[in-house]
């Protein structure tokens, strides 16, 4: 019996298994292929089509790429440095890369400018993309505009006081009304806004900080993709909030301010963006005074806000209507009048919703921005399709051109894309 025991306890294992890495076929890229590529016999066809296709597409367009020539005076300079072999022509790009961004008019001695302007844009919308930042950095995020403003299109100082000083009014007016509804505060606020900025211009006399003037650049010479850049912020912070006040505006008691609303909806989701723009650029003048002159970048700004803020304003209704009535009902037990039920328990809802609809609009916009060409606004596209392609050095470089067009959209909304996933992500906005 002592010796089966004594048998049995040398087998007993006194320390642990070291641990071995699992399987070269249970776990790392063989898995994953495994799982993802050849999970099924379909699976699998599909996958080797599928990277037939990408052999074919590299295969023709590498060798184009990795040939391409960055040096360059013209055409056909790049062709002869080819000599009949296949590749790109990329001089065109560092040769007229100051035209693509910031068009053929803008002054080269004053690029500074309006690069400053886009590197203190990420700093004025920091606070309002990352909400964990501190909050006392959204006093430059209200700033930044006038702040821009004066930078890109220079001249008096007085001009971007002026517009502050109608902004601070119009907020004035929108903080007393909006208690009793959020769309009428909203609107009292921008016409109060626009009357102080009428009033004070009038007032404020030329050339009030003489030492806060600089050279002032027209409209006309902005280009390249800038001015996307420029519509497409402009217009896609201006018409978030102008949506969600058509939207509450839709659903308001009031039956005028509720009417306007639907009537304007449908009319501007009713009519392509194009009209507008031609609209904007020939006749959006006639409705104001004769003695003015609004600038035609005013007037485009104009039209491709109230454009997409109809269509944000549906889709924040649709964020509203998803909300089961009871969170209303909730609100109201609270004892919360209207703008404060509103600002803090259905808008933040409703906004969480909203947020794949918003950013499908706003991605939207930017790339729309591009038909401003149509209305001789020389854009990145413009520029493109005008004087580049116009001139007798680069006439019939097309590929080089638009691919780089495409790279920098690609950039922009890829960007926008991630930021609302990750947003998606930071607010759960999933239901469970």
């Amino acid at each position: 019996m002592s010796d089966q025991t004594n048998n049995s306890v040398a087998f007993v294992r006194t320390e642990e298994v070291p641990s071995m890495p699992p399987p070269y076929t249970a776990s790392g890229p063989v898995k994953w292929a495994r799982d993802n590529l050849f999970s099924t016999p379909a699976n699998s066809v599909l996958t080797i089509v599928a990277l037939y296709v990408i052999y074919m597409i590299l295969s023709g367009t590498m060798p184009w790429v990795l040939n391409g020539i960055w040096d360059s005076p013209s055409l056909s300079a790049c062709r002869e440095i080819l000599d009949g072999k296949s590749g790109a022509c990329f001089a065109v790009l560092t040769e007229r890369w100051n035209q693509l961004l910031f068009g053929f008019k803008y002054p080269v001695d004053l690029y500074w400018r309006p690069t400053i302007a886009f590197v203190l844009f990420f700093f004025a919308a920091a606070p309002v993309l990352f909400f964990d930042l501190p909050r006392k950095l959204l006093i430059f995020t209200g700033l930044y505009p006038f702040i821009a403003f004066w930078l890109i299109w220079g001249g008096e100082i007085g001009t971007p006081i002026t517009a502050l000083i109608g902004v601070a009014v119009g907020y004035l007016v929108y903080s007393r009304l909006v208690a009793s509804n959020f769309a009428l505060g909203f609107f009292s606020g921008i016409a109060a806004a626009f009357v102080v900025w009428l009033v004070v211009g009038a007032v404020l006399p030329t050339g009030m900080i003489e030492e806060g003037s600089m050279r002032s650049v027209p409209s006309r010479d902005l280009g390249g993709f800038m001015l996307n850049m420029m519509l497409g912020v402009t217009c896609v912070s201006l018409s978030v909030p102008i949506g969600i006040a058509l939207a509450l505006g839709r659903q308001s008691d009031m039956p005028l301010i509720k009417y306007i609303c639907v009537v304007f909806i449908e009319f501007i989701r009713g009519v392509p963006l194009i009209t507008l723009l031609f609209v904007a650029s020939v006749m959006l003048a006639y409705f104001f005074p004769p003695e003015a002159t609004v600038d035609l970048f005013l007037r485009v700004v104009i039209m491709i806000t109230l454009f997409s803020a109809a269509y944000i304003a549906e889709v924040v209704r649709g964020g509203l209507a998803a909300l089961p009535k009871g969170q209303y009902e909730a609100a109201d037990s609270l004892g919360l009048d209207y703008a404060q039920s509103m600002r803090l328990i259905i808008l933040p809802q409703a906004l969480k919703i909203s947020i794949p609809g918003i950013v499908n609009v706003a991605v939207g916009l930017f790339k729309d921005t591009t038909l401003v060409s149509v209305i001789s606004m020389f854009d990145l596209v413009g520029m493109i399709r005008g004087p580049i392609l116009a001139s007798t050095d680069w006439n019939g470089v097309y590929w080089e051109l638009f691919g780089f067009a495409a790279l920098l959209f690609f950039v922009v909304c890829y960007g926008i894309s991630q930021y609302s996933q990750w947003l998606e992500r930071r607010l759960a906005t999933d239901h469970r």
